[in-house]
């Protein structure tokens, strides 16, 4: 057997681990709770590794860079701290602290919460709070820079929406921090205007509000606001979320870890959305839906489509992961053509998918596109991260309250619960309290919450009442959770973005030097 047959069976034995929960045409499996598979989806060894034919490798390399680069930005925040706990009482902790800072974090501290601190100790929730906000800010401010190299590169890029007769991508994934890496790794799709993205615990998304931002995007594409976009139609994505490994404690915690409830519950919603726009603006008016899944071990992507009427089915998806395995050693042709066939034969299977005119097979081509890029993604984790992520659970280092932060689009980074009053999304936000009280709370640390709001600087006034929102939410925030602020804990900043402009989270307060309870 020569070397290259070798590590291809290799690679087979190791892809035996890979969960089979679906099958990639006509699936009908049980969504119910399996028992783990023992081992990662692969842990490819010396001289294992065998590339797929349609992974991107180059991107993948420029992922890898991007991830560290941001996740080391992030973690070190607690080094830092580790070692400023240690010198809090040496005679020159200030000028320590301050250096410290500098070289590590690109930011200095408020003098206030240092120079007390052989007296009445540091202030850790404080100072994390402080450098986390810092981190977001350059996170931020250097956001195109870091984004460069794969930016271009990404395979589903504004123009392949419009392609596929897509004038706007609606996503609302769950809010678990798991799928903030959602759009530029497992569905390696570029971010854009045409791209929204709303986040919801459990996928459960505000069926009202959808229903304005559609009825607003129509009458954008009927004015002509929308070049190019006559003929195309709006998009509706709801993503839920499960573990292979922990199915029955590591899924979605806004569903108890169940996940066929996770996955009915955002069929639902998806079909009230439809059934809310017939019933206002006529049958046939309603935006096309698309149900995705992803298996946060592995980020492998499910694929619910709509059949011939509309109608989505728990029980009926694509799945790149067999797909994965099915065309691993393949040519590059081959790959496509297996892949086309199993969507073409999925879509038979349906009795057709749903489509604004006869012969238009705009869905199954995008379904097509993201499962072909979604096998990067896997072979991405199983090449960078031993075939399952490390951290299966939550790992996340703030609260996103509002709108989603588009320039810092990376797993586990955030947790973020879309809304615009904090009664709305109480339920978002406690879930997100839920999952830092055993994340920083019961180690001493901050609950820190970005209260970002997006405005259109076409409309006049609109910075300011984002600001005025903004400020009101974390009114509301610290009312609701007093305990923790009471104790100087809750540590929350406004900062807004302008839809059209180049203003991008911009902190329009001052952070808290001093914060209550110290």
């Amino acid at each position: 057997m020569d070397t290259r047959k070798r590590q291809l069976a290799l690679q087979r034995s190791a892809l035996a681990h890979l969960p089979r929960h679906g099958m990639a045409v006509g699936a009908r499996p049980t969504l119910e709770a399996r028992t783990a598979p023992p081992n990662p989806a692969c842990v490819p060894g010396a001289g294992q590794f065998c590339r797929h034919p349609l992974v991107d490798a180059a991107l993948n390399a420029a992922l890898l860079a991007y991830e560290q680069t941001v996740r080391g930005r992030f973690e070190a925040i607690e080094d830092v701290l580790r070692s400023l706990s240690a010198r809090q009482h040496d005679r020159d902790f200030v000028e320590q602290a301050q250096a410290l800072a500098r070289q590590r974090l690109d930011t200095e501290w408020p003098l206030s919460l240092l120079e007390h601190a052989w007296v009445a100790g540091v202030d850790m929730a404080a100072l994390q709070a402080h450098a986390l906000f810092a981190t977001i800010e350059r996170c931020v401010r250097l956001a195109d820079q870091d984004r460069a190299p794969w930016m271009d590169r990404l395979p589903v890029q504004a123009a392949d929406l419009r392609a596929c007769g897509i004038h706007t991508l609606d996503v609302s994934p769950c809010a678990d921090g798991r799928l903030q890496g959602l759009l530029p790794f497992v569905l390696r799709t570029a971010p854009s205007e045409a791209v929204a993205v709303k986040a919801y615990a459990g996928a459960l998304f505000d069926v009202e509000l959808d229903v304005a931002e559609w009825t607003q995007r129509e009458l954008e594409r009927l004015s002509g606001a929308l070049p190019g976009a006559e003929g195309a139609d709006y998009l509706k994505v709801a993503v839920y979320h499960f573990s292979s490994s922990h199915p029955q404690h590591e899924g979605c915690a806004a569903h108890g870890s169940h996940d066929a409830r996770a996955v009915v519950a955002a069929i639902e919603r998806l079909h009230a959305l439809r059934e809310a726009v017939n019933n206002t603006y006529g049958e046939g008016a309603a935006p096309l839906v698309m149900l995705l899944g992803v298996d946060t071990d592995l980020d492998a992507l499910r694929v619910h489509l709509p059949d011939a009427c509309g109608r989505l089915h728990a029980d009926r998806f694509l799945d790149a992961a067999t797909l994965y395995r099915e065309t691993l050693g393949m040519s590059a042709d081959a790959a496509h053509r297996h892949i086309e066939t199993a969507v073409v034969a999925h879509v038979q299977d349906l009795g057709g998918v749903l489509t604004r005119q006869p012969g238009d097979e705009g869905l199954a081509r995008l379904a097509q596109r993201w499962i072909t890029a979604n096998l990067s993604q896997i072979e991405y984790v199983i090449q960078h991260h031993a075939g399952r992520y490390a951290v299966i659970g939550h790992d996340e280092h703030f609260i996103c309250v509002g709108d989603a932060l588009p320039s810092l689009q990376l797993r586990n980074q955030y947790y973020h619960a879309h809304l615009d009053t904090v009664e709305e999304g109480a339920a978002d936000l406690d879930v997100g309290v839920k999952i830092f009280t055993a994340l920083n709370l019961r180690r001493g640390l901050a609950l820190p919450m970005l209260v970002h709001f997006t405005y259109s600087s076409r409309v006049p006034g609109a910075r300011q009442r984002a600001i005025e929102r903004g400020h009101r939410v974390v009114a509301a925030i610290r009312a609701r959770y007093a305990h923790w602020d009471e104790r100087g804990r809750l540590h929350a900043r406004v900062a807004v973005s302008d839809r059209y402009g180049r203003e991008r989270v911009a902190f329009v307060d001052e952070a808290v030097a001093a914060p209550a309870g110290h």
